[in-house]
Parts: structure tokens; C-alpha cells; sequence
């Protein structure tokens, strides 16, 4: 399993102590790091087809404080795609109303066809990046129809029947921003958390990374997050993943070929 972190907060707070923890943990996922840092709709985004640890340009980058009201950072452990560039995470998109999204996943889509329509247009060779796209295929379609750019509730209720429908045979834990919000996705029980810091501030980790109150985020429901406040919990429910034969095939994937 990959591992992800995300902030979401009103206020920029400094997350190097998170991230240091975070990406500590690439020993086990290394096959690639990524880092992206919003500032409203502009994203930042810095990533490497290499382990963590031994990137030269994060230990610089991390030497000096990062403060951040938003972000989202990645591990990979490779189920599907070669250790390159564009197969790492987070992946950044924009819909046909001009709106930039960025998604992070852990986890792997066994079965849903309707993914390998995009292949031709990814960049890389993820299950994770045919997420984005046929996400936003989904929206885009919704703005055509209404002739304008979905609203906040709109596009929370899209994307609530959405992901709960992909979750159906999958594993989908995912972290998305859209410009202006979080969502949050888990159907994987135990394996994404969360730490209230403060009435604003809001973060999620696979793994908690210190000795602060983490609690598992809520389970089978896409909840929606800004600025640092929950605003949205889904009413789709999502399938809960559990397929002890496809996680011992994953666990024992031949990555010598990576």
C-alpha cells in the first residue's frame, strides 16, 4: 500500500515534523515521493520517481520551514506503473471550466473497465491517474450539460456517487483538492486518520505521525473538508474492501521488473 498526508486548514501552519515522520516511512513505499502545495487554485507540484530518503532535492527542501494551509504529500509502493515520473503521485488535472484538481491515492482498482478508456490520454501508466480522468470526465460531462461550472454541493454530490460506485471490487483511499476543497475517501478500514490540531486545522495520514490524538477517518463515506471544517459527509455509502487473495497478490508483486 501506498501511504498518504494531507493538511487543510485556514491558516498556514508549519508541517516539516510531519513530513520528516512521513517520509521516513519510504523505505517500505519507495518507489516514489510527491508533494503538492495549493495556494487557492495554483498548485505547486514536486515530485520524484525515487524513494524519499534518498532524495537529494527533498532533503534540501525540507531544511527549511514549510508553512501551508494546504497540501497533499505521497509515497508510492507500485502495484500498476513503472517507477517513472509521470507514475507518481499526487496527479494534477483541469475540468473544461478551467477549475485545477489534484489526486492522491492509496490503494488499487481491480475492476472497473470503464478506467481503460483513458489510457490513451494519461501520461503515465497508473490505475491511480485514470481515477483523475475519469473523474473529471464525469464533471466535465455534468457542466456540458448544464451549460456552466458545477457549484460546491453540486460537485460534492457527483463526486459522493461517483467514488462510492468505483469503491464497488476496489481499493479507494484518496485524498482530492479542487481548488477550494478536501475530500476524503477510505474504504479500507483502519488505513487513513485524522488530527483535529485545532478548530481550523485538519490533518490525514495513513499512518498517524506522532503521539497526538489520531482517530480513523469515518469509514464508507466521501467527506468533504475546508478550511479545516468538515462541510460535506456523503449519503452514498461506499464497499468495504476486503479481499484477502488479491492483498496477498499485491503484498507478493514481483517489483523486480520496476
Amino acid at each position: 500500500m501506498c501511504e498518504l498526508f494531507g493538511v487543510c486548514s485556514r491558516r498556514r501552519i508549519e508541517v516539516n515534523g510531519y513530513l520528516y515522520t512521513f517520509y521516513s516511512h519510504s523505505e517500505r513505499h519507495c518507489h516514489g515521493w510527491g508533494l503538492a502545495l495549493f495556494y487557492g487554485d495554483a498548485v505547486s507540484l514536486e515530485k520524484e520517481a525515487i524513494c524519499a530518503n534518498q532524495s537529494h532535492y527533498l532533503k534540501q527542501r525540507l531544511r527549511h520551514p514549510l508553512l501551508i494551509s494546504n497540501m497533499i504529500a505521497h509515497i508510492r509502493l507500485a502495484s500498476v506503473g513503472r517507477m517513472y515520473y509521470e507514475n507518481s503521485h499526487p496527479f494534477v488535472k483541469h475540468d473544461n471550466r478551467g477549475r485545477c484538481w489534484t489526486l492522491a491515492h492509496n490503494g488499487t482498482i481491480f475492476d472497473f473497465p470503464r478506467l481503460d478508456d483513458f489510457k490513451p490520454e494519461q501520461e503515465g501508466q497508473t490505475d491511480s491517474e485514470r481515477v483523475l480522468y475519469y473523474l473529471l470526465d464525469e464533471i466535465n460531462r455534468e457542466q456540458d450539460r448544464l451549460y456552466r461550472a458545477l457549484q460546491p454541493e453540486e460537485r460534492f454530490q457527483l463526486l459522493d456517487r461517483i467514488i462510492a460506485a468505483l469503491s464497488v471490487h476496489n481499493k479507494l483511499n484518496l485524498l482530492l483538492w479542487d481548488g477550494e476543497y478536501m475530500y476524503v475517501h477510505t474504504n479500507y478500514r483502519d488505513t487513513l486518520h485524522q488530527l483535529q490540531k485545532d478548530a481550523d486545522t485538519i490533518l490525514f495520514s495513513t499512518l498517524p505521525l506522532s503521539d497526538e490524538d489520531w482517530q480513523p477517518v469515518p469509514f464508507l463515506h466521501l467527506q468533504v473538508y475546508h478550511e479545516g471544517h468538515l462541510v460535506y459527509s456523503g449519503t452514498h455509502q461506499s464497499q468495504e474492501y476486503f479481499d484477502p487473495e488479491k492483498d496477498y497478490e499485491y503484498r507478493n508483486f514481483d517489483y523486480a521488473h520496476l
